[in-house]
Parts: structure tokens; C-alpha cells; sequence
């Protein structure tokens, strides 16, 4: 009779979260509203496990922050295992919402880390001179007008930039050392920005394991378990003719102009 009921018992779920595409608001890319409820859903239908799965060249650090922080809480409240695993890339912003995990797996070939800030742009004041335009510019607030492609570089600008970048930087380093502490083996390395190969990130203390997702849950939890998937609605047929894109930049542009 007990093997009958067994037979009959619903198998107990992993649950798999996918995280695929750029982090940031705009264009579609991973953001906390995308993903609160879906972070919830799979918690709270009780799993042995939850897996974020990662294929992201990273983003937006403020978005990588709060799902960061999503994850490790719902993990502590209600007290189940999470792993991570990495696809293809899990590089900055990516790898920070990896190292929200207890563990992180990944293939041999995975591009890992790039644990650093970065912001680029251009410079167009040769361009004006050559056209004969002049570029006027009206602010209140001396600093207001940093990174205006069209205004000449200066330090002022320059020492500002770098001091948010620093800022971000440390929060960033801070949260990696939060979740992998001792496991980084080499902080000063790792921590200059570069990439690794999945198996030179296990070098680095980057990642726990070498493997691919079902050999792991298997050596974990055995055969008797379901993956449970879950992942972002898909888009619409807006999308399907490109519009989908545009009509989102527009929205972002006017919700900041409200």
C-alpha cells in the first residue's frame, strides 16, 4: 500500500528561473519588475531548490542589485537551497546576480566575471568646428552639463564620472565578498574587470563546479525531482514586426518626461 501511495505522490520540483538578455529598463532587458512576481511564484511553491539560470552579458548595476538582493532574501526567508548556472556568459551584472546563490556551476566554455564598472561615449566637438556650428549650452549648476558629447572634455568631468564609478564598484566588490567571501581566491585579480573561461573561473573562486545543469541536479537530488520552469512572458505581436522596441523607448521616454 505505502509503495502505491509513493507511486501516486506527486515528485517533489526544482524550481529553474531564467535570466536571458541584457539587464537594464529599457528594450526589454532584465529588470526587478520582470521578475518579482516570477522570484515569488517560485519560492513560495515550496521547491527543493531554486536554479537562476544566467545567460547575461550583465547591464544595469542599480537592476542587478535588487534582483541580487531579491534572491538572497527569499532564499533566507524561506529557507531553500539556491544554485546558479551559468550558460554562455554570466559577465558583470550577469555574475552579480549569479553570486546572489549559495553555489554556481558552469560549463568549461562559460565566459565568467568582468567584475568592474564602465561607461563610454563620444566626442564631437572636431565634428562642429568642421561644420562651422557652435554649441550653446545654459545651465544653473555648474556641473550640470558633464558628458555633453558636444562640450570639450574636461577634468572636473572626468573626476566626477570616476567617483561614481568607484562607488558602484565597491558596492559591487562588496556584494560578491558577501556571498563568496573566502571562496574568492584572489580578490586583486579577479577584481580588475577581466573575464575567465569557466574552468579558470573555478581557478579563481569565481564558480563552485564544472557541469552541465541536469548532471548536477541529478548528483544533488537524484532522479525523483520535476524542473519546474520559469521564465518571462513572451513578447507580443508587436514584436513580431519590430515595434515592440520602439514602443518601449517611447514609454521610457515619456514616463521620465511626466
Amino acid at each position: 500500500m505505502k509503495a502505491l501511495i509513493n507511486k501516486f505522490k506527486p515528485k517533489p520540483t526544482v524550481a529553474v528561473i531564467s535570466f536571458k538578455g541584457v539587464i537594464g529598463v529599457k528594450k526589454n532587458g532584465i529588470t526587478i519588475d520582470q521578475y518579482n512576481s516570477i522570484l515569488e511564484k517560485a519560492f513560495t511553491s515550496k521547491p527543493k531548490a531554486v536554479v537562476i539560470q544566467i545567460n547575461s552579458p550583465g547591464g544595469a548595476p542599480v537592476q542587478s542589485d535588487l534582483i541580487y538582493r531579491k534572491i538572497r532574501k527569499l532564499s533566507k526567508k524561506y529557507s531553500i537551497p539556491t544554485y546558479s548556472y551559468l550558460e554562455d556568459v554570466a559577465a558583470s551584472g550577469g555574475y552579480y546576480i549569479a553570486a546572489s546563490c549559495d553555489e554556481i556551476i558552469a560549463s568549461d566554455n562559460s565566459i565568467v566575471g568582468s567584475i568592474g564598472v564602465i561607461s563610454a561615449g563620444f566626442g564631437f566637438t572636431k565634428a562642429l568646428d568642421k561644420l562651422g556650428i557652435e554649441r550653446r549650452v545654459y545651465t544653473v549648476g555648474k556641473n550640470k552639463s558633464i558628458l555633453d558629447p558636444f562640450l570639450p572634455e574636461n577634468e572636473n568631468d572626468k573626476a566626477i564620472i570616476r567617483e561614481v564609478q568607484d562607488d558602484i564598484f565597491e558596492n559591487f566588490k562588496g556584494a560578491i565578498m558577501a556571498s563568496r567571501g573566502t571562496k574568492i581566491k584572489d580578490p586583486e585579480e579577479v577584481f580588475t574587470g577581466r573575464i575567465w573561461s569557466g574552468k579558470k573561473a573555478l581557478d579563481h573562486g569565481l564558480i563552485d563546479h564544472l557541469a552541465d545543469l541536469d548532471s548536477f541536479l541529478e548528483e544533488k537530488f537524484g532522479t525523483n525531482f520535476k524542473i519546474q520552469k520559469y521564465e518571462p512572458k513572451k513578447k507580443g505581436l508587436l514584436s513580431r514586426f519590430g515595434l515592440g522596441d520602439v514602443i518601449s523607448d517611447i514609454y521610457e521616454e515619456l514616463r521620465w518626461l511626466r
